[in-house]
């Protein structure tokens, strides 16, 4: 978990990403830039050494010390206090070797007034996918708390919107950015596999996981608008409650680790509806500040909700 900013003296910026993800490069660019000078010392914690390298002289211009963790055995809280007592740095940056769990980061005990401010990610994507197949519960992990997912060296072929729609589902405040050679990529170019503008857009099972993603990252796109789909009910504590939540389940690394994914849906019919049923919702979408949303987001307001058969595939994928 992370502090409140106000409690945190010394901020921590952690970069995460597999080996030759970016991560050198882009803290490298960020270190040559005016706005990163700062007089007091900053500490470079660097636990993954690729192809990319740190200039000195360029590190003793911006009076940033390094220092260098080579195994994950070595990175503990004892190391970084005596990192404290060494160089009384303002601020930390924690280049985190690919391979070790972000989870004991973030659970390490830090030296008194240190917190993580700010987390981004890197991912080159030209090996994304190999490393998906093969390590997506350490990549997941990387991203589920992150503030910023960059994706770099993509490729127009790339599925770059099934990506995207990966990340935000693992974690639904995360900004995501595509480059390739030339800059930034609009993945939203592609377009829905529904009508946006039918009177009533009906959502086919296997478009669910596109619809709620977008209808996240774009509410006012949804505004009074009539979706049509089936999902599986979970009910709140107060079973009075006039609203439920219609959904599905996706799953973010693996069978082991899931995530029920659906908007809140306003109906008379509430109460009645049993909590694992399975129902086809007919809804206006409403944007409302809601306390679950932690802000704005879309509220269903049903105007039709009929029992009906579970899909055959429950689970959402992002693959």
């Amino acid at each position: 978990m992370r502090q409140e900013e106000d409690e945190i003296r010394v901020p921590i910026y952690l970069m995460t990403g597999f080996l030759e993800s970016g991560k050198t490069s882009f803290l490298r660019f960020t270190i040559e830039q005016d706005y990163f000078y700062i007089p007091e010392k900053t500490l470079l914690i660097v636990c993954e050494e690729g192809e990319a390298e740190y200039d000195t002289e360029t590190l003793k211009m911006a009076n940033t010390v390094m220092e260098v963790v080579e195994s994950e055995e070595e990175f503990t809280p004892e190391l970084l206090a005596a990192m404290e007592i060494a160089h009384s740095p303002s601020r930390v940056i924690i280049e985190y070797n690919g391979m070790w769990q972000v989870s004991k980061l973030e659970e390490m005990k830090m030296p008194s007034g240190w917190g993580i401010v700010q987390h981004i990610t890197t991912v080159d994507g030209s090996t994304f996918q190999m490393y998906m197949n093969n390590m997506k519960s350490l990549f997941m992990e990387m991203v589920r708390h992150a503030d910023l997912v960059l994706f770099n060296r993509c490729r127009e072929e790339d599925p770059l919107a099934t990506y995207r729609r990966g990340i935000k589902v693992a974690n639904q405040s995360a900004e995501v950015i595509f480059e390739d050679e030339e800059g930034e990529i609009d993945v939203f170019a592609d377009s829905l596999p529904f009508d946006i503008d039918a009177p009533v857009i009906d959502i086919a099972p296997e478009d669910y996981g596109i619809w709620y993603v977008d209808a996240m990252d774009n509410p006012e796109k949804y505004e009074n608008k009539v979706v049509k789909f089936k999902g599986r009910v979970i009910k709140p504590k107060d079973l009075s409650a006039k609203y439920f939540v219609p959904g599905r389940t996706a799953m973010t690394c693996c069978a082991d680790d899931t995530t029920f994914i659906g908007y809140i849906c306003k109906s008379s019919y509430a109460s009645k509806i049993k909590a694992g049923q399975w129902v086809e919702v007919t809804a206006k979408v409403v944007v409302e500040k809601q306390s679950l949303y932690q802000g704005f987001g879309p509220v269903l307001y049903a105007s039709h909700v009929e029992v009906c058969q579970p899909l055959e595939e429950e689970m959402v994928y992002f693959n």
